[in-house]
């Protein structure tokens, strides 16, 4: 069977050096997430656009049509690495990730190695939320 590479992602080809060193945030996209209407004063696009520049070879990085969170729009879930799986980390959910502050903490703990490798930044704690029974299964890998 084989894998289909989305166009928009940054992932590693599977085997490549690195790749399952590698964090992976799914950022939602969908009905409420990215829109204008739902979060007006943020540049959606923009924001995505430097997720992907900033952690380019860090981190892989997936749009996804909706988490079915909406009432925290925009929603960002960050999934640990294999290393960090290992080490205890399971997938952090954040809500409301609608300035530049919170999406900078957020790819500076990335940076530093993510779930199960590197304590968040303590504001990140504001953002963070447990999405329904319903819904979690859709990104975790339990």
């Amino acid at each position: 069977m084989s894998r289909r590479t989305r166009p928009d992602s940054t992932a590693a080809p599977t085997g490549a050096p690195g790749a399952a060193a590698r964090c992976t945030l799914t950022v939602c996209r969908g009905c409420c997430c990215g829109t204008a209407a739902k979060v007006p004063r943020l540049d959606h696009e923009a924001q995505l656009t430097d997720l992907r520049t900033t952690l380019s070879g860090i981190a892989t990085i997936r749009r996804t049509d909706c988490l079915d969170a909406c009432e925290r729009a925009n929603v960002i879930v960050i999934q640990p690495s294999a290393e960090g799986r290992k080490a205890g980390g399971r997938p952090v959910w954040l809500g409301q990730v609608n300035d530049p502050g919170a999406a900078a903490d957020t790819t500076a703990w990335v940076r530093a190695g993510g779930p199960g490798m590197a304590e968040p930044p303590g504001v990140l704690d504001l953002y963070a939320f447990q999405p329904s029974r319903r819904v979690r299964p859709e990104l975790h890998d339990e």
